[in-house]
């Protein structure tokens, strides 16, 4: 029904506006357009393509990633418990689910759990994070489990927000962003205040933008807030420990409070990259900095070797909190009841998997090894590619699951772009889409530096289909540009 009544109590014109600027273009307008000519293709339209292959979503799963097999045996022990008597189970995964269902309310994943969590997982989650960070203490307390990652960026977001005209609370997000962060600041009303990647130094953060952007931004709002993505998405680079350091003395030195989305902590490929935790680096600043910077980290079971998306498990650690806005935290989660059990109890075999003396050891790390090695491949293989297309230049995917080619596209293409009342790489993947059958995000959906483009592409399809993607991209780029010049 398109035709408005008048008599709609609520409609779009005294809805909420901060809704209506939300964009979240990751399943934006060109996914709503791919959904549809699957269907058309299915009803048996014909196409210059035989399927849609969807890029524009780090799903690995539904890019045909096999799950681990020893999260989903213990996940299904857990959903079913009468497989516990079942001898095709390996023991070991039969002692985490006991020990998961123990935890639970009447031994039932169907069961609530305290609203921060699992209290035995949240003791795993402390331990994982104190091994990954060397011995650096982590308290269970400053856990909050979550409903993937997300949720508690959204959550965390809410609680750092206020103030009204100039003193309104500034969010620095980086651009190219993931749009999670813009969709969720125009939700509340923040202002978001962009730093930029430098694209010439492989998408590195430099602390000079970064004071650029606070001093421009200090204006007109009340900068509180820094978000880092690292690895970064959808850029794909690795921060190194230098520049990771910097930051921490900037947010120190601007009373800014980190937030750390390290999703992607598993995914390094490049050859001299490493992952280092922000809480890792800031302990071993020491007390000067370790003390004073108040700091949230992210992580979740939806990426690295995992790709469980669809159970939405993650974490937040919180660090130097005020106790009394620690308080108003877990009140404010607490209205939610609580993260998705299933969810928390996948996160548990994330973060304390096999240990060598069980039997599930050498499957789950020759697995996991497995589907590392092949995104290393993958990304590689994306980089030299694109690399050998005239008019598309690529950084490296140091890590992650993307990669943000830059595309050069001729004057003619911009101007029917903006004839149409498109960006031009909107045109471009538009075009893609009808033509090729290959589903890519705009960069114009990430923010990028004005006058040029991008496009954003999960490495996730099988080598030998992204092989294929590649090169259709290849075709598509070379026609396009032509038909344009």
């Amino acid at each position: 029904q398109t035709e408005r009544r008048n008599e709609d109590l609520l409609n779009v014109d005294n809805m909420n506006p901060n809704v209506k600027r939300v964009e979240y273009a990751v399943r934006g307008a060109i996914v709503q357009r791919a959904v549809q000519i699957e269907k058309e293709l299915k009803e048996g339209v014909k196409k210059p393509f035989d399927e849609v292959i969807k890029a524009n979503i780090g799903d690995a799963h539904a890019m045909g990633q096999k799950p681990i097999t020893f999260l989903r045996q213990v996940l299904a022990l857990c959903a079913y418990p009468e497989l516990l008597e079942d001898d095709k189970f390996p023991a070991d995964a039969k002692q985490r689910a006991r020990r998961i269902l123990e935890a639970c309310g009447g031994h039932s994943i169907g069961a609530y759990s305290s609203s921060q969590g699992i209290d035995c997982i949240r003791q795993d989650v402390a331990r994982y994070i104190e091994k990954r960070d060397g011995g650096i203490p982590s308290n269970p307390d400053n856990i909050y489990l979550a409903t993937g990652a997300s949720d508690a960026i959204v959550t965390m977001l809410k609680m750092l927000v206020c103030g009204e005209g100039r003193d309104r609370t500034g969010v620095m997000i980086s651009i190219p962003q993931y749009p999670l962060y813009s969709a969720a600041l125009a939700d509340l009303a923040a202002v978001q205040i962009s730093y930029y990647l430098d694209e010439d130094k492989c998408w590195s953060l430099d602390v000079a933008e970064l004071k650029r952007a606070v001093d421009a931004a200090r204006q007109h709002c009340n900068p509180r807030v820094l978000c880092i993505i690292n690895p970064g998405n959808p850029t794909g680079q690795v921060q190194s420990r230098q520049c990771i350091e910097d930051v921490i003395r900037f947010a120190k030195d601007e009373r800014l409070f980190l937030m750390a989305d390290e999703v992607y902590q598993d995914n390094v490929y490049a050859e001299g990259c490493k992952f280092h935790s922000f809480k890792r680096v800031l302990f071993e600043m020491g007390p000067e900095y370790s003390t004073a910077v108040e700091m949230a980290s992210f992580h979740s079971t939806s990426k690295c070797y995992m790709g469980e998306c669809g159970f939405r498990g993650g974490y937040m650690e919180v660090i130097n909190m005020d106790p009394e806005v620690k308080a108003q935290l877990t009140k404010l989660v607490s209205v939610r009841l609580c993260p998705p059990v299933p969810g928390q109890a996948l996160l548990d075999l994330v973060v304390n998997p096999p240990q060598p003396d069980e039997p599930s050891y050498h499957q789950f790390t020759k697995e996991r090894a497995t589907v590392l090695a092949t995104l290393a491949e993958k990304a590689r293989l994306t980089e030299q590619i694109f690399n050998t297309v005239p008019g598309i230049t690529c950084n490296p995917v140091q890590g992650a699951m993307y990669t943000f080619p830059r595309i050069a596209l001729p004057q003619k293409a911009i101007d029917k772009a903006t004839e149409e009342g498109l960006s031009p790489d909107m045109l471009y993947c538009m075009r893609l889409l009808e033509e090729e059958g290959i589903c890519l995000v705009p960069g114009s959906g990430f923010g990028q530096r004005e006058g040029t483009f991008h496009f954003r592409m999960t490495i996730l399809p099988p080598t030998e289909k992204l092989k294929i993607v590649l090169q259709k991209i290849r075709e598509f780029h070379v026609r396009f540009t032509q038909e344009f010049s």
